[in-house]
């Protein structure tokens, strides 16, 4: 009995040491996910336009000055690049440099937007003047600009825009899936937003209109957006998220056993795997929600993946009947 005991002790050792060297490599590597994407009314002109997502890095580092990571992003082609939130790990960190080096080793940035993160310094510095936080000002010097309000990018007469989610459905000064800013209540701050607000809706109707929020929306906030009369839920072709890591821990078979998500009543325990990661759709808003690159202390002693590679993302704009 002894022996057979001591043979069980030695597998299961085994498996748990085989287990944490696949883990770490697993963790090391980047997959490059594509996902082609349907939209209506799509112009001919964007049909293939291809926007390339990076998200929660979070400090994570990929080889020798982010090499493995620079050299990934350097393979794709792409019409666009977006940061959807959570490169640092933290709201006081100021280890820039994992997010510093791979944009500075980043070649195509003629389009180029970031919208924060829960893990991200905040944005602004409000004294007497309004700032972009020393965060921002580095990532944009660096040719990333931030999504204050919304971008455009025009080819051959069709024009595409990106907006920042939180904003453009008016929730001025309190977004969600950020903690609140010190200058959250300051009325400098909350004018300066109104009238980023203000631009947004002036501009011109678009023939494509994507969202980028580092949260992803789920149908509970969709409806409680439609419902809200201080809120405006607007023709969206496709929203852009993160956050969720694919659940960071996911078991064979089973998936995701957490997601970071206040709407869910169960915490975030055990979620509908539909609504973990990649495309989904609800009353007609299509959503993509990248596993990203890093992990995080939600759980506290689980800052890794697992069954879970670190991925960039492709999403390939098409025609409906394309």
């Amino acid at each position: 009995m002894k022996k057979i005991g001591g043979k069980v002790l030695v597998v299961f050792l085994v498996v748990l040491v085989v287990l944490a060297i696949y883990t770490f490599w697993d963790n090391n590597r980047i997959t490059v996910v594509k996902q082609d994407i349907a939209i209506d009314d799509l112009p001919e002109q964007l049909d293939g336009f291809k926007i390339l997502q990076i998200s929660d890095l979070h400090e994570k580092v990929f080889g020798k000055n982010q090499k493995k990571l620079i050299n990934a992003i350097n393979s794709i082609e792409y019409d666009a690049i977006v940061f959807t939130g959570d490169m640092m790990d933290g709201v006081s960190s100021t280890n820039y440099k994992p997010f510093y080096t791979v944009l500075e080793g980043i070649k195509g940035k003629e389009h180029a937007w970031y919208v924060p993160g829960n893990a991200d310094p905040e944005s602004y510095q409000v004294n007497q003047t309004i700032n972009k936080s020393e965060f921002v000002q580095g990532m944009e010097k660096r040719g990333v600009t931030f999504l204050e309000s919304y971008e455009t990018v025009s080819m051959d007469g069709a024009t595409l825009s990106f907006v920042n989610f939180e904003l453009s459905i008016g929730n001025v000064g309190i977004p969600n899936g950020i903690p609140k800013p010190s200058y959250a209540s300051n009325k400098k701050y909350l004018t300066y937003q109104q009238g980023l607000l203000e631009e947004l809706n002036k501009a011109a109707d678009l023939d494509v209109l994507i969202a980028l929020n580092h949260y992803p929306v789920v149908d509970s906030r969709i409806d409680h957006i439609e419902d809200a009369t201080d809120l405006k839920l607007r023709d969206y072709d496709l929203l852009i998220t993160g956050h969720y890591h694919g659940g960071q821990i996911r078991l064979p078979f089973i998936g995701a056993l957490f997601v970071p998500e206040a709407w869910y009543g169960n915490g975030g325990f055990f979620p509908p795997q539909d609504r973990v990661k990649g495309l989904w759709e609800y009353k007609g808003l299509k959503q993509y929600v990248s596993t990203g690159l890093g992990s995080s202390d939600a759980i506290s002693f689980l800052k890794f993946r697992l069954f879970n590679s670190p991925q960039i993302n492709i999403l390939t704009l098409k025609q409906e009947n394309g």
